[in-house]
């Protein structure tokens, strides 16, 4: 299987590619090579050749390829994401087995993070390995980095695009037999990005280039392996963003911010390791440690030049917000494969979360919390071509700290989960080409310190008795390849959510509160083709269908999500050297509140290859072709029609 089930799923690794193992998450024992998934596990797989094909410098302009996944902007400007109609705190992202989401609010900037130096991006939905712990509602999201196979490997890009764009990524690595070194390092710089030439201007934001879209990233990894005998392996990793950007205001006055960030960073340091215990037992070991720190700057117009010190929406009296930020914890997965036909896992986690905030005058707030799981997950062979995948989990969120200036809270009780799932996994052909699923999943999320405890800019009231949002996701499906050059893959799912974490407006004068009062309903559909028109042409599509149904509140909207979305791809190799892609992607109607609804959309983009040498590639393209008007978040149009060039050299 290979190209778009995933666009990747199932595409094997070439030498310099291979899936760091340490890094994989998976609810059988073996550890499969990449995209050859289990039939314990079904995800969609997006590999590095996917990336670097469709030109996805980001984690969400990857994600945003896959079905079933729609990229959004909130309030900040931040690039967020729904999958099948679950948030980015519902459904949280991991490097290498490794939760990386910011403890605060459980929140990243999709933006920050580029995939320059992964091998693959694994996304689950709704039936996830039980391995990653708690808070997995909707699914989970891997980001697989990469390993090297050969004493010296690697590859060098540079990039210019619209408004003086500029990028360079450097990847080095080298395999010593018992020992491996792999290094990364991306940089971009841009002044911002155009909107399209049919934006209608409003009294924050004049049309050309977007006010205040200004950004600059720049990103290190560096990983030490070691591999003594067998199929023992132990690393090191350590990751480094600094970022600092604009952000753009509201198109909308009345909810424009005039905010910058002088910096957003994210430091970690990761230990993985694998030991063989004999000949049926393996230990992993994984531990981690990120700090996470950011400050925002408020101003009082779009000159950016006098702090908001004071009044509804301001920042403290400094007119500055600082986050210092702290995730340590770590979990030892004990895989068994002693009994006939089962393959057991079981997993302890712990997590330790930490979150500072002052003003630069005083300290304002400062919130942790522990949370620690119990897992075990077996697949069972049930014969030749049928498996089943059972989990079952355990999950504690203990509050060890609560001190705010502004407003003093208590410490609330601690609060437990129990999480279950079952997956029936039938392959049509002995190849396991051709695979039949079935799953359900009982899913958990503990609230955030942010929904418990922030007074969201003198906006709403702290509610720290909130309780554990639970969801039952159903899903039966198909993948598979019925003949060379063609496959397929359907899935229905449907999901129904109960103590859902909402919005209650005028709970005291012009102030909400955060509640668990949600009680949604989710039906959704998703089909892929891919074919193989002769040895120039290939096509491909995917279409997802999503019904939400808000059954606890019928007159409230459910925002974000899009009711459908259509991706469509053709690749041409005109000559042995030359490569053309077309993509479109077409979005419908999605609310943005209860009374704002925003249009469908739909982008072209463009892209030309070509290969003067096997190790070189030169490419340029268009995106939004047509200069499309559109924002997939009300306030936050999108940009318009932009060029790029870039050239690559692989070795």
């Amino acid at each position: 299987m290979g190209g778009l089930l995933g666009l990747g799923l199932g595409v094997q690794a070439t030498p310099a590619e291979q899936v760091y193992t340490l890094g994989t998450i998976t609810v059988s024992a073996p550890t499969p090579a990449l995209g050859a998934l289990d039939s314990g596990q079904v995800a969609s797989v997006l590999t590095s050749e996917t990336l670097r094909r469709f030109d996805r410098d980001t984690l969400g302009e990857a994600l945003d390829l896959l079905s079933g996944v729609s990229i959004t902007t909130n309030s900040r400007n931040e690039q967020t994401l729904d999958v099948r109609g679950f948030d980015a705190r519902q459904v949280p992202i991991f490097i290498d087995g490794i939760p990386v989401s910011v403890p605060y609010d459980g929140y990243l900037d999709l933006g920050r993070f580029t995939t320059t130096d992964l091998s693959a991006i694994q996304v689950a939905k709704g039936f996830s390995a039980m391995a990653y712990g708690a808070n997995t509602l909707g699914g989970a999201i891997n980001l697989v980095s990469r390993r090297p196979e050969r004493a010296l490997e690697g590859d060098l890009s540079i990039g210019l695009a619209a408004d003086h764009t500029r990028t360079g990524t450097l990847n080095l690595g080298t395999n010593q037999g018992q020992w491996y070194l792999q290094f990364g390092a991306s940089w971009r710089d841009s002044d911002g990005f155009p909107l399209s030439d049919d934006f209608q201007p409003t009294a924050t934001e004049d049309g050309g280039r977007r006010d205040n879209s200004d950004q600059r990233d720049a990103h290190l990894s560096l990983k030490l392996g070691w591999t003594p005998r067998g199929d023992d392996e132990y690393a090191i990793s350590y990751y480094r963003q600094h970022a600092t950007k604009g952000q753009p205001p509201s198109t909308d006055a009345r909810s424009a911010r005039y905010w910058r960030w002088p910096y957003w960073d994210k430091e970690g340091v990761y230990v993985l390791s694998r030991t063989a215990l004999g000949e049926h037992e393996r230990l992993r070991l994984r531990l981690y440690l990120d700090d996470y720190d950011n400050a925002v700057d408020a101003y009082t117009d779009a000159s950016y030049t006098t702090r908001k010190t004071a009044g509804r929406g301001s920042l403290g009296p400094s007119g500055r917000s600082i986050y210092d930020d702290r995730v340590f914890g770590g979990s030892i997965t004990l895989e068994s494969t002693r009994l006939d036909h089962h393959q057991l896992q079981l997993a302890l986690h712990h997590k330790h979360e930490r979150h500072h905030a002052d003003d630069t005058i005083e300290r304002t707030e400062a919130f942790e919390d522990a949370l620690d799981s119990i897992a075990l997950e077996d697949s069972i062979t049930l014969g030749p071509r049928l498996r089943l995948a059972l989990g079952l989990a355990h999950h504690r969120m203990r509050p060890l700290r609560v001190d705010k200036v502004s407003d003093p809270v208590a410490l609330p009780e601690a609060q437990s989960a129990t999480d279950a799932q079952a997956g029936l996994f039938w392959s049509l052909d002995p190849a396991g080409d051709d695979l039949l699923y079935a799953t359900v999943a009982r899913k958990s999320r503990f609230p955030t310190l942010k929904d418990r405890y922030s007074l969201r800019l003198d906006t709403a009231i702290p509610n720290p008795d909130l309780r554990t949002e639970h969801a039952l996701n159903y899903e039966l499906g198909y993948r598979g390849s019925p003949r060379p050059g063609l496959e397929l893959e359907a899935a229905l799912f449907a999901s129904s959510i109960t103590d859902l974490i909402q919005r209650v407006d005028d709970v005291e004068p012009d102030r909400y509160q955060m509640q668990n009062v949600g009680e949604v309903q989710v039906f959704g559909l998703e089909l892929g083709a891919e074919a193989d028109l002769g040895a120039r042409w290939q096509l491909g599509a995917h279409l997802t269908l999503i019904d939400r149904d808000n059954r606890s509140d019928p007159d409230r909207r459910l925002t974000g999500v899009p009711s459908h979305k259509l991706t469509a791809h053709a690749r041409f190799i005109p000559a042995e050297r030359w490569e053309t892609l077309l993509y479109l992607r077409h979005e419908g109607a999605r609310w943005s509140s209860d009374s704002e609804r925003l249009d469908a959309f739909t982008t072209l983009d463009l892209k030309l290859a070509v290969h003067p040498a096997s190790a070189v590639t030169l490419a340029a393209g268009v995106r939004n072709l047509a200069d499309s008007d559109y924002a997939p978040s009300d306030g936050y149009p999108a940009a318009g029609r932009t060029w790029f060039v870039e050239a690559n050299y692989r070795f």
